[in-house]
């Protein structure tokens, strides 16, 4: 069994991992919750997002409207059921640990998760374009693969980054290379399995690469931008850094100055200081139920 063959292996036993829920449960003897408050629990949360989604796509597979973002499927199911999913989905807090090979520190990646979705939302805000609520959540999940692979680029950390120094191939290629996978199509075979919405898998599948995208796409190119973003603010960097290149055609697609991305990073920052709370929690003892 070669490496990519092993990896798609460790792919196929995953199961869910939610990060963070002590909040949302506490919610449960609180007789005046309310639907934002659940909300916004539960949409800083890569882990209880895509749980939340898998399990509501699941139900309402036949329907033919798939829910795309965690508020719709809040209103869809109604904060009673919601409370009652995060009680039985249990804790599994990878986001919140220390991930191997990417050198991220605990909670890091969580942090660079909202950065990325706060950034992606925000650029659609600031250049005018109304952007879709599952913007946010294609963010939030672009990155999930680096839980999986991380064990992986560990072993293989010094060849990924002498090949990305040598060839200067993004970090991403770089694992290609080595590892016949990358990190964004993990992610993105992963919530295959579950089933989410392909608006969602191809948006983490292309977040790095949106050139080669079948098709255009708005998700795409704020999450595409919104990931960059959230390097240059610094938010959560890890081994990788800044090892990846902006595509030009969705530079010139969206129209960006520089004057758009440093408003857009200054309102991100000051996102970032309204849901600090949620890192320092789930960093805290890893939230445990």
């Amino acid at each position: 069994m070669n490496r990519r063959e092993e990896i798609l292996s460790m792919i196929a036993e995953v199961v869910a991992i939610p990060s963070c829920a002590r909040k949302a449960r506490a919610m449960l003897g609180d007789p005046n919750a309310d639907l934002e408050t659940l909300a916004r629990i539960i949409e800083h949360d890569p882990g209880l997002t895509a749980n939340l989604l898998k399990i509501v796509n699941a139900s309402y597979f036949d329907a033919g409207r798939p829910m795309l973002s965690a508020r719709q499927a809040i209103r869809r199911l109604g904060t009673v059921q919601v409370l009652q999913f995060v009680i039985s989905t249990g804790v599994a807090p990878s986001f919140v640990r220390k991930i191997e090979g990417y050198d991220l520190a605990p909670h890091m990646h969580l942090q660079h998760s909202v950065t990325v979705a706060l950034a992606a939302r925000e650029l659609g805000n600031v250049l005018g374009l109304d952007p879709p609520d599952h913007v946010f959540t294609a963010g939030l999940l672009s990155e999930t693969g680096k839980i999986l692979l991380g064990a992986y680029v560990k072993v293989d950390a010094h060849a990924i980054l002498e090949l990305a120094m040598e060839r200067g191939l993004d970090f991403d290629r770089a694992e290609d290379e080595v590892l016949g996978i990358n990190h964004a199509e993990v992610g993105a075979l992963l919530f295959e399995k579950w089933n989410l919405p392909p608006e969602l898998v191809n948006a983490v599948r292309y977040h790095l690469r949106p050139d080669e995208a079948p098709e255009q796409s708005l998700t795409l190119d704020l999450v595409h931008i919104g990931s960059a973003l959230a390097k240059m603010i610094g938010v959560g960097l890890g081994m990788d850094g800044l090892n990846y290149a902006p595509s030009v055609a969705v530079v010139e697609r969206l129209g960006l100055t520089p004057e758009v991305l440093d408003e857009v990073s200054a309102n991100v920052v000051e996102g970032l200081g309204s849901v600090w709370d949620l890192f320092l929690e789930c960093a805290e003892d890893a939230c445990p139920i």
